[in-house]
């Protein structure tokens, strides 16, 4: 698809001249080849027995397919999905067609189930390859991905926790396409405190459980887009532990299903409303009503709910889909930040405005505004979070797959603790930094850009609900700060700052430019170390947590800083320039080469995040450090 004038939709200003695709501002292929093969080295992941089938040829294949069905099937009706969001007709929820058919194509590809066994029909791609192949979808078309987004999260977590006759009833028609999954957390008086969640399951003699309950912001609750809706809910059985402890996890179809596997009655969950939010909006976001009694399996009213695993261990088995997808609700709001920045930059290429400061000839023809420093900065700001954020999700990818299928025990070990240390930060720092990346795309397009003629403004909007999605910004940090860097005796924090600290070394070796950046960087590493330790030798957790949000922000910021130099580490691997690096960026990029240009837009986003980003990190620290209490001793009364 090429746009050859703007219009609401389009997915792609730079192909405004009718010579670009839509693909071209989803994502970098550059930059998705430099992170997958020429830093994360994704194609040595073959050489182990679960990816054997696989090589380079085909993670290429699947991204080439990737970007060919969100091009072709998705970003066509982004636009026409948020302005005509779904509706409640009749009890059912109508949506434009385009959303149903985009999923047909997806499902139809198999790539829904990339990354899972072939046993249960997937492909055993790996992990970090998925998830660069599922961020095209994102960036073309967040709302429509979100439906097989919430179904693969599902199907993990049966495949992990539920009986073998779970994975064939429900499992495996979400491979197909033909069920979708939710999760059903949160009720109106909760919130995101689940322990005072009250739905109940009320055991039943042939070993199945009926619901009762209200769920609230349940995205993908109700719609006609599948077979088949798959929730996955926690409730109470009476008489369990109260909190936290007492909750179970139960599979409540919205249609029951035969032991045959064909679709039976009407299950007795209902839709109650919609919820109509300033982005996602093709996303269907509900209020579901379990037990009701609209709908009366076997004549009587409740849901029919069947338990996974053992009773009263549900929250820990939810965690297992919301860890999941925590990760990607970073890889989310890192492609809507990223095809943002893309559409930007390729506006401030092809748009006249003004001239150069030192030309004041009038009648000297306009230049593109990406001449102007201030518009580079805005893009070089863009360019440094979406590529750090991109990083950062490939990262915790390739430590999905260490921890599968790395040959040593320890190694397995020692990849689910990172990962579970990165999680909050992965979640959280691409939601809050390529917002403000949306947010430099608007300003770059001037007062077009809170048009609804150009893309961004809408980029903005979905990207808005990423911070509160799957815990909220304060949530995490409570995580990181409260749990992650406690947890073990702080296990999990040392093995951070340890491999952190491993990047430094080797760039200190590199000498160079690398070298400078890791004096920085070997510094902030110690502010994380010695800001814990002074954070919880207090003996008040109050005290301790009350600023964790900047905790979360500082960390995060040294977190993407160290993909930074690790990007720069593989640049200077790739072209043989540790030393003068900055000399030998500045001749390749005039030199014509793309490669050469790629490699000093690299080396200067590096740059840039080490002069401009990093050093925020201090103030933070130096707040946190001196055990500040304005926020803490703040009262109601007050405000």
């Amino acid at each position: 698809m090429t746009c050859v004038t703007p219009s609401p939709g389009c997915g792609s200003v730079e192909a405004y001249d009718g010579r670009r695709s839509v693909s071209s501002t989803l994502l970098s292929r550059r930059d998705l080849r430099f992170l997958l093969y020429e830093w994360l080295d994704a194609p040595r992941l073959t050489e182990r027995p679960r990816y054997a089938e696989h090589s380079r040829e085909t993670f290429d294949d699947v991204l080439d397919l990737a970007e060919r069905v969100a091009a072709e099937h998705f970003a066509p009706h982004n636009r026409a999905a948020d302005t005509s969001e779904p509706v409640v007709d009749g009890g059912r929820v109508r949506m434009i067609p385009q959303v149903k058919a985009a999923l047909e194509v997806f499902a139809g590809t198999g790539l829904l189930g990339a990354s899972m066994d072939e046993s249960v029909g997937g492909m055993q791609l790996p992990h970090v390859v998925s998830a660069a192949a599922f961020g095209f979808l994102q960036a073309a078309n967040v709302s429509t991905a979100a439906y097989p987004f919430l179904t693969l999260g599902n199907a993990n977590l049966l495949l992990a926790h539920g009986s073998a006759a779970q994975v064939d009833t429900f499992v495996r028609p979400m491979v197909e396409g033909r069920f979708f999954g939710t999760m059903c957390l949160s009720e109106p008086q909760a919130g995101s405190s689940l322990a005072d969640i009250t739905t109940r399951a009320e055991p039943q003699d042939d070993g199945s459980h009926r619901l009762f309950g209200t769920k609230m912001w349940i995205s993908g609750g109700d719609h006609e887009l599948a077979e088949n809706i798959v929730h996955l809910v926690l409730a109470r059985i009476p008489g369990g532990p109260p909190g936290v402890k007492g909750i179970s996890l139960f599979i409540v179809p919205k249609v029951l299903v035969g032991s045959d596997g064909t679709l039976g009655a009407r299950n007795d969950v209902v839709l109650v409303g919609l919820n109509h939010k300033m982005g996602y909006r093709g996303t269907t976001n509900t209020l579901l009503n379990f037990g009701e009694g609209v709908h009366r399996p076997d004549g009587r009213p409740g849901a029919v709910g069947y338990l996974v695993g053992e009773p009263h261990q549900g929250l820990a088995q939810m965690f297992h889909m919301m860890n999941e997808a925590r990760i990607g609700v970073g890889a989310g709001a890192t492609a809507l930040g990223y095809t943002g920045y893309l559409k930007s930059l390729a506006y401030a290429r092809q748009r006249p405005q003004g001239r150069p400061l030192a030309d004041k000839d009038p009648t000297v023809p306009q230049v593109p505004i990406v001449a102007h420093p201030d518009v580079r900065r805005m893009l070089l700001a863009q360019k440094s979070y979406v590529e750090g954020a991109l990083a950062l999700v490939l990262y915790c990818g390739r430590l999905l797959d260490e921890e599968k299928t790395a040959p040593d025990p320890a190694d397995r070990a020692r990849a689910h603790l990172l990962l579970d240390m990165l999680t909050p930060v992965t979640k959280s720092w691409p939601s809050q930094w390529c917002l403000a990346a949306n947010d430099l795309a608007i300003q770059v397009h001037g007062g077009y850009g809170y048009t609804r003629d150009y893309d961004v403004e809408q980029h903005w909007r979905d990207n808005r609900l990423n911070p509160i999605h799957e815990g909220t910004h304060g949530i995490q940090a409570l995580d990181l700060l409260g749990r992650k860097a406690t947890m073990d005796g702080g296990a999990g924090l040392s093995l951070l700052l340890e491999t952190i600290s491993a990047t430094v070394s080797r760039a200190w070796k590199a000498d160079g430019e690398a070298a400078e950046l890791a004096a920085q960087l070997g510094a902030a590493v110690d502010r994380i170390a010695g800001t814990t330790r002074r954070l919880w030798a207090t003996g008040d957790p109050a005290l301790a947590l009350a600023n964790a949000s900047l905790y979360l922000e500082a960390v995060g910021h040294v977190v993407v800083a160290w993909m930074w130099l690790e990007q720069l580490l593989a640049v200077d691997a790739a072209t043989g320039a540790a030393a003068g690096g900055a000399a030998a960026g500045g001749a390749a990029a005039g030199g014509g080469d793309a490669d050469a240009a790629f490699y000093a837009g690299k080396r200067q986003a590096a740059r840039y995040f080490f002069r401009f980003e990093l050093p925020r990190t201090t103030a933070r620290f130096d707040l946190l450090d001196g055990l500040d209490r304005t926020t803490l001793d703040m009262r109601d009364e007050w405000f």
